[in-house]
């Protein structure tokens, strides 16, 4: 611990979708510099294990759905706040990039309210980490010119005409954090008549080890995966493109379910934080 009272300053950085070497080279910087590291779940012990001072306290503080293990959003920003103002380098390090469905809005909030200074360091989203890990051009010339990121993990209140849009448009759609509720997504999407021309690759644990990719035509989804519950983290992507897999992929899938991440255990104390 750095004994200055001095205020610190917090490095908010992105660890890249699973696999250690994609890390970006100035979060490596900033994990060498670090007094503290504040991580989540979805970040590979390698990273934590090289690229980490030998003296520095690093903090599990990790989210899973439905997990009562969880740490709460406002711990963890009680836990950045105390440690900044102890005058700590801190690095709050989080899976993918910090920018992407991670709860960076609220930590930014608690930060300027403390007048505590930080960085935003990006990192590779699971998105484009999915997709080159699994062959998958995103925006592949004359199968689709754009791209949305979205959310599907719980039963979204969206109206008939946003879900005919969404069935219609030739963007690819990736989702995040959509497992849970693929089957309703994809009954939607079928519903709102989402053409057969469409695609649908579910990536399992991208970028690691235990990585699988299950890639069908929409259409037949429910009789090729129906009732298959998938390993977290997956990503989900639909669109024309996605059909590409069956042609360019180029990591064999690992068949395995065990986990690369290790699951959340139990919530952080305060004796874990002293």
């Amino acid at each position: 611990m750095n004994p200055n009272k001095k205020t610190g300053k917090v490095i908010l950085a992105g660890a890249g979708p699973g696999d250690p070497e994609l890390i970006t080279l100035k979060a490596i910087r900033y994990l060498q510099e670090a007094d503290v590291i504040i991580t989540d779940r979805l970040v590979s012990e390698t990273i934590l294990e090289e690229f980490t001072r030998k003296d520095a306290l690093i903090l599990h503080a990790g989210k899973q759905r439905g997990k009562g293990a969880s740490t709460t959003q406002a711990t963890i920003n009680e836990l950045i706040i105390e440690y900044a103002l102890q005058g700590n380098l801190v690095v709050r390090l989080k899976g993918g990039d910090v920018s992407f469905f991670s709860n960076i809005l609220d930590e930014l909030q608690a930060l300027t309210q403390h007048q505590i200074a930080y960085e935003i360091v990006p990192g590779v989203t699971a998105a484009s980490g999915a997709a080159a890990y699994a062959g998958i051009p995103l925006t592949a010339r004359g199968y689709s010119a754009g791209v949305r990121f979205l959310t599907y993990y719980k039963e979204e209140i969206w109206d008939g005409k946003y879900w005919k849009e969404l069935s219609q448009t030739n963007d690819t759609l990736v989702f995040y954090m959509s497992c849970g509720t693929l089957e309703m997504l994809v009954a939607r999407l079928l519903e709102h008549g989402i053409g057969t021309d469409k695609h649908l690759a579910v990536v399992e644990q991208a970028t690691t080890p235990q990585q699988n990719v299950y890639s069908c035509n929409i259409h037949d989804y429910f009789r090729q995966n129906g009732g298959y519950t998938y390993v977290s983290p997956s990503l989900v992507i639909i669109g024309k493109c996605a059909v590409l897999h069956e042609k360019f992929q180029w990591i064999p899938n690992n068949k395995s379910k065990k986990n690369y991440f290790k699951p959340v255990s139990k919530n952080m104390d305060v004796a874990e934080r002293a």
